[in-house]
């Protein structure tokens, strides 16, 4: 099948809180996001409007011998995504974030540590192949709030976070099979003639099963929308 490196639009975005010991999704619907751990968000009114993904590569570091230029040394990579959100459920955004649930409507932020947040982005190539930008583990962050009053328009405020990659908690995770080196970002083509949406959700989210493949399916391009993947 035909592939390419070039991509358009956001199918969905999914995520998932990870064990911080064993690097295992928490399916749990209190501990975790949902029974099984991982939630698609795509419901009424909900989903991704941006995810800009920066710091994938850095600029090496030239090394100069003899007058000439003869290593470029390149660092570790610090990827971060910008995600805007036009909606997702409360408590999924808050879960992500690490706020706490006081049990009388409100939400503060956990003194402890943030939760480990795995998170998948699905886009197109233009070939229709679904491209995977993939984060085994990470912390997110809502940096603000930002309010301005309706008049004749409607000042709306969709939900903006910063996701900060971390390296996974499993060793034999987004491992360079060259040198063994671990990375924290991977990148998958459902176009690949050896592409497997079970064993790429298993690494992303930490041994998660999709028991009744809605998100495997999604990823083929079938499916209906709706929050997914929770249930």
């Amino acid at each position: 099948m035909t592939e390419g490196t070039s991509f358009k639009g956001i199918r969905w975005v999914a995520f998932g809180l990870i064990d911080p010991t064993t690097g295992l999704i928490i399916a749990d619907e209190k501990k975790g996001l949902s029974k099984s751990g991982v939630v698609l968000v795509d419901g009424d009114g909900q989903g991704a409007t941006t995810a800009n993904i920066t710091g994938l590569e850095e600029a090496g570091q030239q090394q100069y011998a003899n007058d000439k230029v003869k290593r470029i040394t390149h660092g570790t990579p610090t990827p971060q995504v910008a995600l805007t959100m036009l909606d997702m459920p409360l408590d999924i955004g808050q879960k992500t974030k690490g706020y706490v649930y006081d049990g009388k409507g409100g939400y503060v932020l956990t003194a402890g540590r943030k939760p480990n947040v795995a998170l998948m982005i699905c886009s197109s190539d233009y070939w229709g192949n679904a491209v995977l930008d993939c984060f085994a583990n990470g912390e997110m962050i809502e940096p603000a709030h930002n309010h301005a009053t309706s008049n004749k328009n409607e000042s709306d405020y969709n939900s903006t976070y910063t996701y900060q990659s971390l390296s996974p908690i499993k060793d034999d995770v987004f491992v360079d099979p060259t040198t063994g080196t671990q990375q924290s970002y991977k990148e998958y083509s459902s176009g690949d003639a050896n592409f497997d949406a079970a064993a790429m959700l298993a690494e992303v989210f930490g041994g998660f099963v999709d028991t009744d493949k809605k998100i495997i399916n999604r990823i083929k391009g079938a499916g209906t929308t709706g929050t997914v993947g929770g249930e």
